[in-house]
Parts: C-alpha cells; structure tokens; sequence
C-alpha cells in the first residue's frame, strides 16, 4: 500500500485547525494510519482516528 518514503519525515499533516488550541490529522506515510492530535496551549494529546465501527481510519496512496 505504502512505500518507504524517501522523505527524512515518516509523518504527513493533512488538516490543522486552530493556532494556540485546535487540532491536527496527520497520517503516517508507511502505514497510512491516520492520527488526530488535539492541542490546549501547553498540552495536548494524541489518539488513532476512528471511524463509526472503532476501526483505524486507514489513507490509501492517492487520498
């Protein structure tokens, strides 16, 4: 599905709303699991983004 990527980045942001608080998508490139990070100021928190069954929302290659 994914190839290694060339790039020294193995993570890819594809959404980001908010500056100080708000939240990121963000997909890692060799496995196209997508993650959402959630941000407050000084913290914040990272989880597996779901879809409505509790699975992995997965990319492919061209999304």
């Amino acid at each position: 599905m994914f190839n290694k990527s060339n790039s020294k980045s193995r993570f890819k942001v594809i959404y980001k709303n908010g500056s100080s608080s708000g939240c990121k998508i963000i997909v890692d490139k060799e496995t196209g699991v997508n993650y959402l990070y959630s941000w407050d100021r000084y913290s914040g928190g990272i989880t597996p983004l779901l879809d409505k069954n509790g699975s992995p929302v997965i990319s492919t290659e061209n999304e």
